[in-house]
């Protein structure tokens, strides 16, 4: 199979789908695999990384769309990329489609392209792509709330998180018991934060009451608890995710007037528009804005922080099922991986997602698929 790898369009996006070890054995199984020049330079990885595995260099974006039978990227769809996609093209990316627009999918479905998207795949775990995205953007959340918490940051409470002998550490209440969440529960308990996690789901309090040991205050959510939490929170950590759905807003804008004078949000739902009201997208180079008195970071691609990392954890997360689909072809990788199947949004020029049917009001078709053995 021909598979492309561009560089990402989205401005600030320093992740590449693939890293030169995944190159390596796609190339190693007979397959072909084009790379824009440059698609990795924002992660520290050379075009001559790629071309030593075998790869093929390519000088132009159009000219990977053109050539390959699945493209093989990170950021959800620009509108100069929707146009490049070629009919019946395989496309991995982290689509994100319940917050696109209409134009987006309807473009999909023009074109005949089977769109996957990496935060649906599931396996008998979870969502196993988005779960090393999610590890990511857990540890830094915290990061980042050390620094918006100190004194030099306008507006900044100046405390410490883990606070010092005789004074009290940050309060750091976490909206969602998720991959996510539990990650920056981890993080703020090493730094000797008080941390509270709230969530829906008994089960997953059981899970972080266990893992933890009952160092960590677990509360049931509700519209009560969250307003109660929100007040006394440091920081807070939105983490909630409802699998292929725009967030809803569990953090009214009342409820973020009552927070202290400083203290920091970090929405880390933000890329499936939000769990807080007063929050909006913002950028890696411009990442904070204060509403209420209160500092709100929402950029949506915080793990290209870390573009590295995140890179070689995407590669490790997402290579299996490119090298399925290249080995077998797309029938039978979707035939033989029910969770794989679970991704796939659009097929064969129809929307094969119901969420995201209902949100753009789509004729919705359950995925039908045939062996090509």
């Amino acid at each position: 199979m021909r598979i492309g790898i561009p560089k990402e369009n989205i401005f600030e996006e320093k992740r590449v789908a693939l890293a030169p070890a995944g190159v390596d054995a796609l190339i190693r199984a007979g397959h072909t695999v084009y790379i824009e020049s440059g698609a990795g330079e924002g992660s520290n990885l050379s075009d001559e990384d790629y071309s030593q595995t075998g790869a093929v260099i390519v000088y132009s974006q159009e000219e990977v769309y053109r050539r390959a039978e699945l493209i093989a990227k990170v950021s959800p769809l620009t509108d100069d990329e929707t146009e490049l996609l070629q009919e019946n093209q395989i496309l991995f990316s982290f689509l994100h489609l319940a917050v696109s627009t209409k134009t987006t999918i309807e473009k999909l479905l023009q074109k005949s392209v089977t769109a996957i998207g990496y935060e649906l795949i599931e396996n008998e775990t979870g969502l196993p792509v988005l779960h090393s995205m999610s590890e990511i953007a857990g540890q830094l959340s915290i990061q980042i709330a050390e620094r918006y918490l100190e004194s030099y940051v306008k507006g900044g409470r100046g405390i410490l998180l883990g606070g010092i002998t005789g004074v009290a550490p940050a309060a750091v209440v976490i909206l969602g018991a998720g991959v996510v969440g539990t990650t920056a529960a981890r993080a703020a308990l090493g730094r000797g934060a008080q941390v509270i996690v709230i969530d829906k789901d008994l089960n997953r309090l059981r899970k972080i009451d266990a893992t933890f040991r009952q160092k960590i205050t677990t509360v049931m959510a509700n519209p009560y608890t969250i307003s109660r939490g929100v007040k006394f929170a440091d920081v807070l950590i939105g983490a909630v995710l409802i699998k292929g759905e725009k967030t809803p807003h569990l953090v009214t804008e009342e409820m973020v007037k009552s927070m202290k004078r400083g203290a920091v949000i970090i929405d880390v739902s933000i890329d499936q528009g939000g769990c807080i009201e007063t929050s909006h997208i913002t950028t890696i180079s411009d990442p904070v804005y204060s509403a209420h008195n209160v500092i709100h970071y929402c950029v949506p691609n915080m793990p290209a922080l870390v573009s590295k990392t995140a890179s070689y954890g995407l590669n490790n997360a997402s290579l299996g099922y490119i090298q399925n689909i290249a080995d077998n072809g797309l029938a039978n990788a979707l035939l033989g991986d029910d969770g794989l199947s679970k991704g796939v949004c659009t097929y064969q020029g129809y929307c094969s997602n119901e969420a995201i049917a209902n949100i753009f009001s789509l004729e919705y078709r359950k995925l039908r698929i045939f062996s090509t053995n």
